[in-house]
């Protein structure tokens, strides 16, 4: 199975291919549309073991574009550069885990009352994106050691620059969150989304020490039972677990 979003990506190019190319064999450009646009509702079709949406990503992915540029009178492959972007910006690993989302400010108010730590304990946040999550967990933990693990190195460079700017001390590094090791950390913070949940369960379980914390925000970890929750923006819940955590 290949990794999210090559499959899009894939099909795309293969639908602007034959877009492009059948009217060299004399495909009248309707007809070129037609069979390009069945080539990727094919493809969503076989994509059985995507999700719902990342279907619709692929099959609509051709035809959006083509309504795009096409009044616009420019050339297809113009349509590659925002791709090229996006994927500088957010490399093909990091598209299995969330894509950006920021935390909002007040998200994690009453944070440290309900998981209190000692003054200078280490607080990881898994996926920092653009510090955003650093900022406010320094706001409820304004003595501890503060990390922030980012894949996308545009990301980490600006969530670096942001930390600087704003004079909030913090270590940012452009790293797998995955592979890096949660052990020395008294706190995981993630905003992640629901399907990375289960494997964040796992390597919780596996390397936090008895004490720690993993915080989720928004998305809850179904598999365990939460030692609290807290809501301090409507509709944004963030869900505690702590070690050794407890099965549902």
């Amino acid at each position: 199975m290949l990794i999210w979003p090559l499959p899009a990506l894939l099909t795309w190019l293969a639908a602007w291919g034959l877009f492009l190319g059948l009217p060299a064999l004399g495909v009248a450009g309707l007809a070129a549309f037609v069979i390009a646009a069945v080539l990727g509702c094919g493809a969503a079709l076989l994509a059985r073991r995507q999700t719902l949406w990342r279907q619709g990503f692929i099959a609509l992915g051709f035809p959006l574009s083509l309504l795009a540029l096409g009044g616009a009178g420019l050339p297809g492959w113009l349509w590659l550069l925002p791709l090229g972007g996006l994927l500088l910006l957010y490399p093909l690993r990091s598209w299995r885990d969330a894509p950006l989302f920021p935390t909002p400010e007040a998200a994690l108010q009453g944070l440290a009352r309900t998981a209190p730590l000692p003054a200078e304990a280490s607080l990881l946040e898994a996926g920092c994106g653009l510090g955003d999550g650093l900022r406010a967990l320094r706001a409820e933990y304004p003595q501890a050691r503060l990390l922030g693990l980012e894949w996308s190195w545009p990301l980490r460079l600006l969530c670096d620059w942001r930390c600087r700017r704003a004079g909030l001390q913090a270590q940012v590094r452009r790293a797998d969150i995955w592979a890096w090791d949660w052990s020395a950390h008294q706190l995981v913070y993630l905003f992640q989304r629901p399907e990375s949940m289960p494997r964040a369960v796992a390597k919780a379980e596996r390397e936090l020490q008895p004490g720690a914390w993993l915080v989720s925000l928004e998305f809850e970890a179904t598999e365990l039972v939460p030692k609290a929750r807290l809501e301090s923006v409507a509709g944004k819940p963030v869900w505690l677990y702590q070690a050794p955590f407890k099965r549902r």
